[in-house]
């Protein structure tokens, strides 16, 4: 993980992503670039571990990130991210930084902005529009759980498979089939056939014109 040379404008995609929530005023914009930090994680290497302080949330810039947590020696994927979007590790909003139980894992090169807990704090008990931004962001955070836990509720594989590639939520195509397996609840071997059958349903389905 390599920081990158501070300069007032990596955070524009921040701000911008903000911003579709609410207008963020030129002091608060100030003070994001001056406490975030932007940071390049290459592929396969770990954003955060539970040997890392949880002290951060992180806006994905570019990349895909996921989540997991490890179950003895077994990793579950938890979820994914495409870019534009702000992720972190899991973390009691009572407690203080701590370590977390959760790993994120940079699935190819990806450039971050890191956005201190403490910042964020900071701007809730001094900027209105913190409050308005966090409690949207807040919203939309929690509706994405409930339909991973919908998800992961579903009996089926099939169905499971169908219900995460209907959502188009996921570009299945640019996730590892093991990991894909992982957050569906199935064996590589079930996911592999499912796929292969899905596949060929498609080939012959008539194309209109």
């Amino acid at each position: 993980m390599t920081p990158n040379p501070d300069s007032s404008s990596f955070v524009k995609p921040l701000i911008q992503y903000m911003e579709q929530y609410h207008p963020i005023s030129p002091v608060l914009v100030a003070l994001y670039a001056k406490q975030c930090t932007l940071l390049t994680v290459r592929k396969n290497k770990h954003i955060v571990s539970p040997v890392d302080s949880n002290a951060a949330l992180y806006f994905v810039v570019s990349g895909i990130v996921r989540g997991f947590i490890k179950d003895s020696d077994k990793d579950i994927t938890t979820w994914f991210c495409f870019g534009n979007n702000i992720v972190g590790a899991i973390r009691h909003p009572d407690l203080q930084p701590n370590h977390s139980v959760e790993y994120l894992q940079a699935l190819e090169d990806c450039e971050l902005i890191r956005v201190p807990y403490a910042l964020i704090e900071y701007a809730y008990a001094n900027f209105e529009e913190a409050n308005i931004v966090g409690r949207k962001l807040l919203a939309l955070h929690y509706y994405a759980a409930s339909e991973r836990s919908i998800l992961a509720r579903i009996p089926n594989a099939l169905r499971r498979y169908q219900k995460l590639e209907e959502s188009k939520k996921i570009d299945l195509n640019k996730i590892p089939l093991r990991y894909l397996a992982s957050y569906l609840g199935m064996r590589l071997e079930t996911l592999s056939r499912i796929r292969s059958k899905e596949l060929n349903k498609a080939d012959k389905e008539p194309v209109e014109v």
